[in-house]
């Protein structure tokens, strides 16, 4: 019997500079991964407001879901190799199979093995190289997810090593900020992922009452790829901030928590799920989670996209940090990096600022860089894996250090100082927290409150914000975040600048009565 050659999913598959190879991996647990299936069909445009989304949740894998033949392909593959289908879910395209370690070794053309990584305490399980799989088979598959375990993300939040200069509570900022008055976000989803940590409820309920509050948010834990609810470690912090967040800016929004493990499959299958969640609607998610671009294997960047770009077809805003460590996004290369996945082109890029007010007026708002002090700076810069969007093409985005021509980042921005941060409260303390980790919730929390007014989701804003322009946005033209500098208009550290909501809630309900107008006279 001839053997089919086989095929790298994608070849690139970077293990992190200074990994150092322990040895085979070796045990009885069997692997549970998750195999991501090309689309059917083209890949469904966006729902840019004021566009309504094309297709519903219900109907969308018909149009965009996996092609039953692939499935029965990649079906018929796993059996013969002795792996066990879990799952099929062809509206997500996605597929979950169990197997021994030595079975998916073979079922993938991977080693698997035991990895130090700078500045991860524990070793980790990494693949040697990308999974391939026969000719006739590799061109339906995005990505196999599930065999490298490695993290793929951190939390974007800074606690203030000094003295804060100035402190907010979550409603003191959107005052500041001008949310939409007569809004709470009542009839609204918002979905948080979270890659870690936990809340408790009891600090909730203290926190929300201590704001006046008197009908604290819902609050509902889901569980993803087997990721909890477990509070009691550092990441606690990210998972109530966020919460916080959003509960204290639209306490009328229901809030669900999609807990994953921090590794690829962990992040796609929490993204995946919030987007397609039938049961609780989310209208918008919020992501504080992130790591460089160049830290991502090619297959796990592949399938997040399809991921983000399911959100965005769907109607759901995707609000994403751009990171707490400047223009070089941690990396030690001398070289300007950005953060994924706020430089995806379906997520709105969340920058950060330094805010200062006096009673309810903003005094001074600059770029958030700290970095002398070692209390951080926002991230921010051009992308070397997604080129200049067309909502972009007028913003005057520079490429990026290797002549690409490149997505820019970020899009919008808001306080993320932690010298200028916020009072939460995290495992019965309060203490103050800033980092663009509170920025993505404080704009999810803007567009569900927007959402609610308007009477529909918002979806995709990239091209109506860019639209919009200056008039809704406080322009930050101070400061820079190392490698680039705040000018007016657009700029690589605050981009379009921090929100005038009730100046941006009217421009976008003038887009959808003008677009309204256009279908009734055509």
């Amino acid at each position: 019997m001839s053997i089919s050659p086989r095929q790298a999913i994608h070849a690139d598959h970077p293990l992190p500079v200074g990994a150092r190879y322990l040895g085979p991996h070796s045990t009885h647990i069997p692997f549970d991964v998750t195999v991501v299936l090309r689309r059917r069909g083209p890949a469904p445009a966006p729902a840019a407001w004021p566009q309504a989304p094309r297709w519903s949740r219900a109907e969308f894998g018909l149009h965009c879901g996996a092609d039953p033949a692939d499935i029965e392909r990649v079906r018929g593959y796993a059996q013969v190799h002795g792996l066990v289908e879990t799952g099929c879910e062809p509206q997500r395209r996605v597929l979950h199979l169990r197997g021994s370690l030595d079975a998916m070794q073979r079922a993938f053309g991977v080693q698997l093995g035991r990895y130090r990584l700078p500045g991860v305490r524990r070793y980790v399980v990494c693949c040697d190289r990308a999974p391939s799989l026969p000719h006739n088979i590799a061109p339906a598959v995005l990505a196999v997810l599930g065999l490298d375990r490695r993290p793929v993300a951190k939390p974007h939040f800074r606690k203030a090593r000094a003295t804060p200069n100035q402190t907010y509570t979550p409603p003191q900022v959107g005052q500041l900020y001008r949310f939409p008055a007569n809004t709470d976000g009542s009839g609204q989803g918002v979905a948080l992922i979270e890659l870690g940590g936990g809340f408790r409820k009891t600090d909730l309920a203290t926190y929300f009452a201590a704001l006046g509050i008197a009908k604290p948010p819902a609050v509902t834990a889901v569980s993803v790829a087997g990721g909890k609810n477990r509070p009691g470690g550092q990441a606690d912090a990210e998972v109530m901030l966020d919460i916080e967040m959003v509960g204290a800016l639209a306490p009328g929004a229901a809030i669900a928590v999609y807990f994953a493990p921090n590794t690829d499959q962990g992040f796609y299958e929490a993204i995946s799920q919030a987007a397609h969640d039938a049961k609780r609607k989310p209208s918008i998610i919020s992501i504080s989670w992130g790591g460089p671009e160049d830290t991502w294997s090619a297959s796990a960047l592949t399938a997040m996209q399809s991921a983000l770009a399911d959100a965005a077809a769907l109607g759901v805003t995707v609000t994403a940090a751009a990171g707490d460590s400047g223009a070089s996004d941690g990396e030690s290369d001398g070289q300007p990096h950005v953060d994924f996945p706020s430089s995806s082109p379906y997520a709105l890029a969340c920058g950060g600022t330094t805010l200062s007010a006096s009673a309810s007026a903003i005094t001074s708002e600059v770029v958030w860089n700290e970095t002398a002090a070692n209390e951080g700076a926002t991230g921010g810069g051009v992308s070397t894996d997604y080129v200049l969007p067309s909502w972009q093409q007028d913003s005057k985005v520079p490429k990026a250090p290797n002549g690409f021509a490149g997505r820019g980042v970020p899009d919008v921005a808001g306080d993320a100082d932690p010298l200028t941060g916020y009072r939460v409260r995290v495992d019965g303390q309060d203490t103050v927290i800033g980092g663009t980790s509170a920025v993505a919730p404080l704009w999810a929390a803007l567009l569900a409150r927007c959402n609610q007014s308007l009477g529909r989701a918002v979806g995709n804003p990239h091209t109506a914000f860019y639209q919009i322009g200056e008039a809704a946005f406080h322009d930050v033209t101070r400061g820079n975040n190392g490698a680039y500098a705040a000018g007016k208009g657009w700029d690589a550290c605050t981009g379009l600048g921090s929100p005038d909501g009730q100046t941006l809630l009217a421009a976008l309900a003038a887009q959808g009565k003008s677009t309204a107008t256009h279908r009734r006279q055509a």
